[in-house]
């Protein structure tokens, strides 16, 4: 005989098909008839404990977002700028190699409607954290510390273009490419000049 499932234990494996489900489909596509079907319980438990599909993915992308930040965070603890770098990099892509189809919920579009947390959140946060991190550095170097929010953003948006891409591509291995992101960016930024200029077309003679 099948033992049944506790109320907090239902609602642990509705919320486990569902972030499957909207990873597979996205949000526009997934019902809530799919999610109980592969459930195998009705339509009705499913509106019970989250009442409909806003409720459900509201919960999904929530847990998500903490996951990530929180490995994020992490990353601060660095005693170094380039540490920092290092670990950032390291901890997004070990997120995306791990928790798949989590990131895949956090980097489709956000449904109309659906007032929760998403991956431009996080990432609007880390860079946040960062600007603080290169104001410091920038003023130890006499640079502009006023362009500190537009290289945070830099940084941090690469990362997360990197990551979009690698996790269909899985080559080279996420250690790999970390390693070469945090190439770019330390060399990137231990060589920058002071004050850059536009390069400027030469007039024609």
């Amino acid at each position: 005989m099948t033992k049944r499932m506790s109320g907090p234990e239902r609602r642990e494996q509705l919320l486990g098909v569902a972030r499957s489900v909207f990873a597979e489909k996205g949000y526009e596509a997934t019902t809530i008839e799919e999610i109980a079907d592969r459930a195998k319980v009705t339509k009705p438990l499913v509106y019970q404990h989250f009442g409909g599909k806003e409720g459900i993915y509201a919960v999904v992308v929530d847990r998500e977002v903490t996951e990530l930040t929180t490995r994020l965070a992490s990353a601060f603890e660095a005693d170094s700028m380039r540490g920092v770098a290092e670990a950032a990099a390291a901890q997004f892509l070990e997120y995306i190699d791990e928790r798949e189809d989590g990131f895949r919920i956090l980097v489709r579009d956000k449904p109309a409607g659906v007032e929760t947390g998403t991956f431009g959140g996080v990432i609007s946060d880390v860079a946040t954290r960062v600007e603080r991190l290169l104001r410091a550095e920038f003023k130890k170097r006499d640079y502009e510390a006023r362009t500190a929010p537009l290289y945070a953003r830099m940084l941090v948006g690469a990362v997360a273009m990197i990551g979009e891409w690698w996790i269909d591509e899985r080559k080279p291995s996420r250690e790999v490419v970390a390693a070469h992101a945090v190439n770019l960016m330390w060399n990137g930024l231990k060589d920058l000049d002071a004050d850059p200029q536009p390069i400027r077309r030469l007039k024609a003679v």
